[in-house]
């Protein structure tokens, strides 16, 4: 298994810090994707380019799919501008969801 590299360690921080998950898991999908040709131009990119993100917050309670998705995209503003990011596959939960479906809280 690879360790992360310092988008993934980022993005984890951030989030857990600004909506405190039940369930988080965070996966590089990025090997995945080095051949499409936005990467290609960069080089295949750093390799930290495109994540698959679950995670269950009691912030996201009330909230529609499109508030959850934004409240994601602006606590990782910085990793899309500055850090490479260029794609997330979202599945946002509230706790209660997340139960539903199955995933354990950590």
């Amino acid at each position: 298994m690879a360790h992360p590299g310092p988008v993934e360690i980022s993005m984890h921080q951030k989030l857990t810090e600004g909506l405190k998950p039940t369930y988080i898991k965070i996966q590089n999908d990025s090997s995945k994707h080095a051949h499409h040709s936005a990467m290609r131009a960069q080089g295949g990119g750093n390799g930290e380019t495109h994540f698959t993100v679950i995670l269950a917050s009691p912030d996201f309670v009330g909230k529609p799919a499109i508030a959850r998705h934004r409240l994601v995209n602006g606590l990782l503003k910085d990793e899309f501008e500055k850090m490479g990011l260029h794609a997330l596959s979202l599945r946002l939960k509230t706790p209660t969801e997340a139960e539903k479906e199955g995933l354990v809280t950590e």
